[in-house]
């Protein structure tokens, strides 16, 4: 797959979770272009075409939507979206938060960051699966975002 062609990076460390919601995006055939990274070091590189993806992607091309979990190793989710709304190339970029904090810090740390949403993870598979169906079918297919 082409790097440069990413319409939706999922940002997530857990396999189970990461590989539920790539099979129900994929079922709906919601998302055929998506990059799955397991830890926030490889989403910055990813998005800025640093480090292992540099010379194979620019930082021109981004995705429609970043699914992006908060606790991953090396880097956490809420220090990738800092970064990326501190960026004139990815500020603008839809970022939605999947993860399982419900904890209100870092729903207001998420928010005050500019996180375009913030879901709670369901617990169950059924629910995990319609989440998922709903978020890639309004992120991908039905919002329109800027040029």
């Amino acid at each position: 797959m082409n790097p440069n062609s990413v319409d939706l990076l999922l940002v997530e460390d857990n396999s189970y979770d990461a590989e539920l919601a790539i099979r129900e995006l994929k079922k709906h055939r919601i998302a055929n272009n998506l990059m799955h990274l397991k830890d926030g070091e490889q989403a910055l590189e990813f998005l800025f075409g640093t480090g292992q993806f540099e010379g194979v992607r620019d930082a021109i091309h981004q995705p429609k939507l970043v699914l992006l979990d908060i606790q991953m190793p090396k880097v956490n989710g809420i220090q990738v979206l800092e970064i990326i709304r501190s960026d004139e190339r990815t500020k603008s970029t839809p970022v939605v938060i999947l993860t399982s904090s419900k904890e209100d810090p870092d729903i207001q740390s998420c928010y005050a960051l500019g996180v375009n949403s913030y879901i709670v993870k369901p617990v169950n598979f059924e629910g995990f699966s319609e989440a998922i169906r709903n978020l890639g079918f309004y992120w991908l297919l039905l919002n329109q975002p800027p040029v």
